[in-house]
């Protein structure tokens, strides 16, 4: 019984670090080697058609046939001179993976033989199967078509001998399937409602960018480690397993030595993914045990969004030929820090100004103050919404624990700035503004450092915390589309940016001179969004009903958090920033209810399985050893000594019975209480009987099964423990 579980642990030790090539030139000079990017169309494309092609992808200029099929011959010439013999449209969907079918280029030439095309026709658009995938109701099996439609404003790139296009993917009906699709609804709402914003301080700005930097946390483990694992391999969490004697405690992970193992699949990836465009730049050790974060140059939302779903595949990929797996649950250990993705988000216009970064001058602080209050707002009014953008069943599980933010969305902001909306929420608006001769209206707004990164402590439990010129969503899960918070927030931002300017003008409209207007309002947006700020702890209980008494959205249920996006508050925000339309709301909340379920479903029959046949016989046999040396015992000694001897071994086989029966009891429960719940015809309420009802009994089962691993001959237990798992030799 011991041999898979000591097998793999002597493979792992005897692993050695594989020796990675080093392209002999430097990182900028390989940089976008495999990506389709501006200074390749301007080699294969005809001048006027790299044009327009740039026309569309900086302003979504439309692209006609003619048009398509010279950029779409001009890609197929690069791919090919790279080895590209196939084509793809990459898109993602709803399962918070990617998505890709492979088509080859090749065509009959009518003589006989084959021949190379690719024309725009196939450029712009494919039709997967939209029934497929999840999809709410959208789309029945009956009606399958759906589209998936190139998104210019990603550049295409080569993976092997495949040519990736990023696309949307959308029903035949029209609605979206995907995360790209909203997202990039969001993206220009936000765009169109901060220009409009920025008017007010420079009439020159023509486009507002969302920029996007998300840190992406993972652990690693031994490949043959993880395969003695179905828990791990079916769910990506450990189902059972008591904490190792040394974990994380000692903090001495943290930014410690990397692993030679470890360094060099970061050395590898990073090459795969600088030659894909992704601009990686910090690597380091976590607070777990093998665990790791990586973290690029910040760069356009879209664009962000899109590298991090091709890095989680690169990262998986990269770590097999390593012997590692990659494991992005959020929290695949119980006891130890899990994994995040800290989403840093901000906003920048086409002349080059940070609308999150503080100015030289007081106009510019106003400005400053502006984007970052109405960020505030939008956060406030949806707090229930953003919460619902990050929650799933495996993010639950982090939230709240070691230094994964609460459940409860609040905003860092920091002494400094703080104090400067304090001032201006509490002080008379004849001492904020005065005559001050030529220059007309004077602003008295305390001066603000141009970098203020460094001027404010950080708060490791704030979800969504100033930083000093962005704000850090860190309650996004490690294995999420970064897409969801992004849609979200963007399009709670474009939502309040154009409340804020309609109050504005009308101020401005009844005679308000413009700056008085804008700190009019802005001042009222500060004392109404008030309730999200907090700087304390956010672990503490007594945050919980500080939180609840500010009206916060403090509900734990998974299910019932996805509710806030059919909300009426919900559902018209999405409407009039034109990002969602009620019937794709209710469509994706029957996917995230659904998926849910069976998240925990599975989980639920993965520990069905290893009880019945792991656990339960290997605690039988070993309780079996020590009947039956109790037994020799009385035959060996005197009565007395007998009982003398024997006392421990039969407190131990009493224990064993008592966990086995606990467990074998509670497993036939698990598997009515999961009848009873599959019989639910309503998605949202089996979820809700899945977390009531399902979800608790996973962890009171696993409670007797770590208690039996502590008492089980070692030898005997088939599953490699924590203590195998966590530390990489």
């Amino acid at each position: 019984m011991t041999t898979l579980r000591f097998n793999v642990i002597e493979k792992a030790f005897q692993t050695k670090p594989l020796d990675v090539p080093v392209p002999k030139e430097r990182p900028s000079e390989y940089f976008g080697k495999y990506v389709f990017n501006r200074e390749k169309m301007f080699r294969y494309l005809p001048a006027n058609v790299f044009a327009r092609l740039a026309d569309a992808m900086d302003h979504g200029a439309a692209l006609d046939r003619d048009v398509a099929d010279q950029v779409a011959e001009g890609m197929k010439r690069w791919a090919m001179e790279l080895g590209a013999t196939h084509y793809t449209h990459w898109f993602q969907p709803l399962t918070e993976g990617t998505a890709e079918k492979h088509d080859a280029f090749v065509e009959h030439d009518g003589k006989g033989g084959m021949v190379e095309e690719f024309s725009g026709k196939l450029l712009v658009q494919q039709e997967p199967d939209a029934s497929s995938f999840p999809n709410g109701g959208i789309r029945n099996t009956f009606e399958a078509r759906g589209y998936s439609a190139w998104d210019p404003s990603s550049p295409v790139f080569v993976v092997g001998d495949t040519l990736c296009i990023p696309t949307v993917f959308i029903a035949y009906t029209g609605e979206s399937l995907d995360y790209k699709a909203p997202l990039l609804k969001a993206l220009r709402a936000v765009d169109r409602a901060a220009t409009d914003v920025c008017h007010y301080f420079n009439p020159e700005v023509k486009k507002v960018v969302s920029y996007l930097g998300w840190e992406q946390e993972y652990f690693l483990v031994d490949e043959g480690i993880f395969a003695a694992r179905p828990d791990l391999l079916l769910t990506g969490r450990t189902l059972m397993g008591h904490e190792a004697s040394k974990n994380q405690q000692l903090e001495d992970h943290y930014f410690g030595a990397i692993p030679a193992r470890v360094a060099a699949f970061m050395k590898d990836l990073e090459i795969q993914a600088l030659e894909l465009g992704i601009p990686l730049k910090t690597r380091h050790n976590e607070v777990a045990p093998n665990q790791f974060e990586l973290a690029p140059i910040f760069e356009e939302c879209n664009l962000a969004v899109d590298h991090n779903m091709l890095i989680m595949s690169l990262m998986r990929k990269v770590a097999r030929t390593h012997g590692f797996r990659v494991l992005l649950h959020e929290k695949p250990f119980k006891g130890i820090n899990g994994s995040g993705k800290h989403n840093n988000w901000s906003l920048g216009t086409d002349t080059g100004i940070l609308l999150m970064a503080p100015g030289k001058t007081e106009e510019e602080n106003l400005r400053f103050i502006t984007f970052v209050v109405n960020t505030l707002m939008a956060v406030h009014r949806h707090n229930g919404l953003l919460k619902a953008s990050i929650m799933s069943a495996t993010n639950a599980h982090r939230l709240g624990a070691n230094e994964a933010p609460p459940a409860i969305i609040s905003s860092f902001l920091g002494t400094q700035l703080s104090r400067v909306l304090d001032h201006l929420e509490n002080a008379e608006p004849e001492e904020l503004l005065s005559l001050s001769g030529k220059h007309g209206l004077k602003l008295d707004i305390p001066q603000i450092p141009e970098l203020m990164i460094d001027n404010t402590d950080r708060n490791r439990t704030s979800p969504f915390a100033f930083t000093g010129n962005r704000f850090e969503f860190r309650a996004v899960g490690s294995e999420a589309n970064c897409a969801s918070a992004m849609i979200a927030l963007n399009a709670a931002v474009a939502e309040q940016l154009v409340d804020f300017k309609r109050e504005v003008d009308a101020l401005i409209q009844a005679g308000e001179p413009k700056l008085s207007a804008i700190l009019q309002v802005v001042r009222r947006c500060i004392k109404a969004c008030k309730p999200i700020r907090f700087d304390g702890n956010g672990y503490s209980e007594e945050w919980k009903a500080e939180a609840a008494r500010r009206g916060l959205d403090c509900e734990t249920s998974v299910p019932v958090i996805f509710d806030n996006y059919l909300s009426d508050d919900s559902v018209r925000m999405f409407e009039s920033t034109g990002v969602m339309s009620r019937k794709e709301l209710e469509a994706r909340n029957e996917v995230k209810w659904e998926t849910y379920t069976k998240k925990i479903q599975i989980e639920a029959r993965v520990l069905g399985d290893l009880v019945m046949n792991h656990i339960v016989p290997v605690a039988t046999e070993y309780q079996t050893r020590l009947i039956d040396n109790v037994y020799k015992l009385k035959a060996l000694f005197p009565a007395e000594k007998a009982e003398k001897l024997s006392a421990q071994n039969l407190a131990i086989i009493d224990k064993i019975a008592e966990h086995t029966t606990y467990i074998k009891e509670h497993v036939d429960s698990l598997v009515e209480a999961r009848k009873v719940a599959n019989k639910i015809a309503n998605e949202r309420e089996k979820a809700v009987a899945y977390h009531d009802t399902i979800a608790p009994m996973l962890e009171q089962i696993r409670y007797h099964i770590d208690k039996l691993e502590l008492m089980v001959d070692d030898q005997m237990w088939t599953l490699p423990k924590y203590r195998e798992l966590l530390f990489i030799r």
